[in-house]
């Protein structure tokens, strides 16, 4: 099967799914604008799981360089993209599409594989996009609660989602930044139902030392896994990911959103991160210094916290979040959003050194005040 590119459009089957895709699409946008509120120019970020450091310096000058042929579609530019990251995980090409981020092929995959008959079972807490898209759906949601370990609980989500569409996995989970073992995972797809799927994020995979679930892909096995240069790549506000799955299982997602169409610097830059060989690990590095530094100084001033391998974590005010969100706030300190349950809990993301000294600074004041 061909990939998916603007020549390649695929239609949608009926006006009501264009709809939901553009709904499911887009209300997680307009929800996150929401939740940040107007702030100063020199406010504290660390309330959206951003990289502060931007895009590298090979995927800026990337950008720059393809700016003034920017009036072109440069559908070339993407088959690179696709084959340097086959290149590198040694995948089949025709197993890779390019995506504007890792949301839409997220929404998209819950569409192609939930139904009122087939529910969409996922951790709570969880990331929400796929529960907005199963409740436009009409799909039955089903959170089934983390380990004490703050894993994902296969076996509770199997005897829970017996009608199963899509069994969905943020490795690690977004918002507690924690990981679920690969035994855990490799048992979920051996004993789901037939013709269910199991939707593996990888957002913030770099961040640890983790294995990548992409041998199952490799392997048949009726898996997708989802990726994004959002995270340690830092080009969340540029827009690129992939949807990784055997031709068949993509063909039904992609077709629920028409054409793909990719802008060119999302892929120049994208393709400039894949190559630099010491990116990754050199990320990782300045994120789980700064991520334990703050971790000291937690326990040292006697606050709790979810112990994280990612670049976010879940700190318990032991009082309502948000209110002391709304407080950090008034401090220029804009901190993450709350689930509900986890009510005294708020994320928080690992910014810069510097960011994180004004975080304490605020959260001192707050939990004092």
């Amino acid at each position: 099967m061909p990939r998916f590119s603007r020549r390649s459009f695929l239609h949608l089957t009926t006006a009501a799914s264009a709809a939901t895709a553009f709904r499911v699409m887009t209300e997680p946008m307009f929800a996150a604008a929401a939740r940040r509120r107007p702030h100063a120019p020199d406010a504290v970020m660390i309330d959206s799981n951003e990289n502060p450091l931007g895009p590298c310096q090979a995927a800026r000058e990337a950008m720059a360089t393809i700016l003034p042929q920017g009036g072109r579609y440069l559908d070339n530019l993407t088959d690179e993209l696709v084959a340097t990251f086959a290149q590198i995980e040694g995948l089949n090409p025709d197993y890779i599409h390019a995506t504007v981020g890792s949301t839409p092929p997220l929404a998209l995959s819950v569409l192609a594989f939930t139904s009122p008959q087939r529910s969409y079972v996922t951790a709570d807490p969880g990331f929400e996009t796929g529960m907005m898209t199963a409740d436009h759906s009409g799909a039955r949601v089903i959170k089934v609660p983390l380990t004490k370990t703050y894993a994902h609980d296969v076996k509770a989500m199997l005897a829970a989602g017996s009608d199963a569409g899509v069994f969905y996995i943020c490795n690690p989970n977004n918002p507690t930044g924690t990981l679920t073992p690969r035994s855990d995972i490799e048992y979920l797809v051996a004993n789901k139902p037939k013709d269910s799927i199991v939707l593996i994020d990888e957002a913030y995979i770099h961040l640890t030392e983790a294995p990548s679930m992409l041998d199952l892909v490799k392997t048949g096995k009726d898996v997708i896994v989802l990726r994004t240069f959002s995270k340690v790549y830092g080009l969340a506000g540029i827009r690129c990911g992939f949807i990784i799955a055997r031709p068949d299982l993509a063909d039904k997602v992609l077709q629920r959103g028409g054409f793909n169409f990719m802008p060119v610097t999302a892929v120049v830059a994208a393709t400039a991160s894949l190559k630099d060989s010491s990116l990754v690990s050199e990320r990782r590095r300045i994120n789980a210094t700064i991520r334990q530094q703050t971790f000291d100084w937690l326990t040292r001033n006697g606050y709790s916290f979810v112990p994280s391998e990612s670049n976010c974590f879940m700190l318990d005010t032991k009082r309502p979040g948000q209110e002391v969100r709304d407080a950090m706030a008034k401090e220029n300190v804009l901190i993450g959003r709350i689930w509900p349950i986890m009510p005294t809990y708020v994320r928080i993301t690992v910014g810069t050194q510097e960011e994180m000294t004004k975080f304490q600074t605020a959260f001192q004041k707050v939990m004092k005040a």
